[in-house]
């Protein structure tokens, strides 16, 4: 998906038509695997060992294909700075798009 680098949109605090920069932001921080409750850090306690009925830290069954990861892409943030007032704001729904290109098409020379 290609995107202007500029573009002209309603910004909510100027309460009025400005021009905007255009920027992809990223999806944010991811909880480590050594976090409370996470799977790694009981093993690490030892938790599933011994005899008997493990419960939640015995086999696993095996995924079924229903149960795989489905989705291809993530959805995209577009985050959008006016140059009047300098403040930001999100695009409300991100779009599903493989990659995002800021800029002009490229034209091809021969």
């Amino acid at each position: 998906m290609r995107l202007p680098k500029k573009t002209k949109r309603y910004c909510p605090f100027c309460k009025k038509h400005t021009e905007h920069k255009v920027s992809q932001v990223s999806s944010g921080h991811k909880r480590s695997a050594l976090k409370r409750g996470s799977m790694e850090r009981a093993k690490k306690r030892g938790k599933g060992r011994g005899f008997g009925n493990l419960g939640k830290w015995g086999s696993k069954p095996a995924v079924t294909k229903w149960k795989r990861k489905t989705k291809t892409t993530k959805k995209t943030n577009t985050m959008y700075t006016c140059s009047v007032c300098k403040k930001s704001h999100m695009q409300k729904k991100g779009k599903r798009t493989g990659k995002v290109q800021l800029g002009p098409k490229e034209e091809k020379k021969e």
